[in-house]
């Protein structure tokens, strides 16, 4: 049992290193550069995450948890600068997000960045929809239930109908915002065009 504790902290331990010998290798081979962000970038989310869970379970103490995606995505934005170097400005606009609840909030999801990106608007007292198989992994899902994320089951229309009618009672009643990918999916556009919308955030406004 010891050594089966051990073999998370080996691993943790190895993939560290190993992000940090790619930084290291960056001045001589900037290619070097990519997959190391990309390996900082999933340990920033693990990191996060966990903290996320943990968040969420305080605030459920004191019936503050619609908090915690707001507290975690802040969190995420910062670790991020620190361990990737990939900032977000805002130019305009922000405090509309901000300025009534509740409200529905889109955004075209066009490629991984978009999670950063909305860790730097994300406004308090928002929730987020995903799909229902992110429930499965550990500690980010464990995070997105226990802060309010609402699950839509794209396989079940039956299912997502009922998580987005779940949703507009919890908006109403608490005054809890909610943000939406409305093309279901990243679409990897080259340019800023976004892809056809699904029906669910007209249903849920």
């Amino acid at each position: 049992m010891h050594a089966l504790l051990l073999y998370p902290l080996y691993f943790l331990t190895a993939y560290i290193l190993l992000t940090l010998s790619l930084y290291a290798l960056t001045p001589l081979t900037p290619r070097a550069s990519f997959p190391a962000r990309i390996l900082a970038a999933y340990l920033s989310l693990l990191l996060c995450a966990t903290y996320g869970v943990l968040v969420s379970l305080v605030l459920r103490l004191t019936h503050r948890h619609r908090l915690a995606q707001h507290l975690t995505a802040r969190a995420f934005a910062f670790v991020m600068a620190h361990t990737t170097h990939v900032r977000f400005a805002i130019v305009s606009g922000a405090h509309h997000l901000s300025a009534a609840r509740p409200c529905v909030i889109i955004g075209n999801h066009q490629s991984e960045l978009d999670v950063l990106l909305l860790a730097h608007i994300f406004p308090p007292y928002c929730s987020v929809t995903a799909k229902s198989s992110l429930k499965r992994i550990p500690f980010l899902g464990w995070f997105m239930a226990l802060s309010g994320t609402v699950f839509i089951d794209r396989a079940d229309s039956v299912s997502a109908r009922a998580a987005f009618s779940g949703a507009a009672e919890e908006m109403l009643r608490h005054r809890q915002s909610v943000f939406i990918f409305p093309e279901g999916t990243r679409s990897y556009a080259r340019g800023p065009e976004m892809g056809a919308f699904k029906k669910g955030a007209f249903h849920l406004a």
